[in-house]
């Protein structure tokens, strides 16, 4: 047997890993660590799943929420002007607006000045989910601001700066 078919592949680790399972304290996380990214999209992820589930409505994430809370202020919003506003492309946004029209909770009509552009409002049923979700979105809040504590302005301030920075 030659000396290279002896060899561990070069990305293979040295010692297995412990089988975790759901309990993530046993990973090594090496320069992740001190990832923003990385910290910053996990944060969203666990927002996010305690969100759906407060919600309870099949797929109606904060992001849909967050859609609808936007059509809801600003009447008439073009879908152009909400994807920049939500910071979604038209490729994500699209699906979106279509399943929120799908469950009746929004109306989407060609705008009058511009046909190649859509406007959107909320439906009746729209208005009573925005006010369902709002009730929800308020509980998760105080249930961040319990974590954040007195810094949530400046935690919100730096998020911000990030969005701003790297946005395009």
């Amino acid at each position: 047997m030659n000396e290279q078919s002896t060899r561990r592949p070069k990305n293979r680790p040295r010692t297995p890993s412990p089988e975790i399972g759901a309990d993530t304290s046993l990973l090594n996380f090496a320069e992740l660590d001190g990832v923003v990214g990385f910290h910053l999209r996990r944060a969203q992820e666990a927002s996010f799943r305690a969100f759906a589930s407060s919600a309870g409505e099949g797929d109606l994430r904060p992001g849909r929420f967050a859609a609808l809370m936007l059509i809801g202020n600003n009447p008439g919003i073009t879908q152009i002007s909400l994807s920049r506003a939500i910071g979604r492309d038209k490729s994500t946004l699209t699906p979106l607006i279509r399943d929120l029209q799908a469950r009746g909770l929004i109306h989407r009509e060609q705008a009058e000045t511009d046909r190649r552009a859509y406007r959107l409002t909320l439906t009746p049923d729209g208005e009573t989910m925005l006010e369902r979700l709002r009730i929800i979105a308020a509980e998760h809040d105080r249930k961040l601001d319990e974590i954040i504590g007195e810094r949530k302005t400046e935690f919100i301030t730096l998020l911000r700066r990030i969005v701003t920075a790297l946005g395009s």
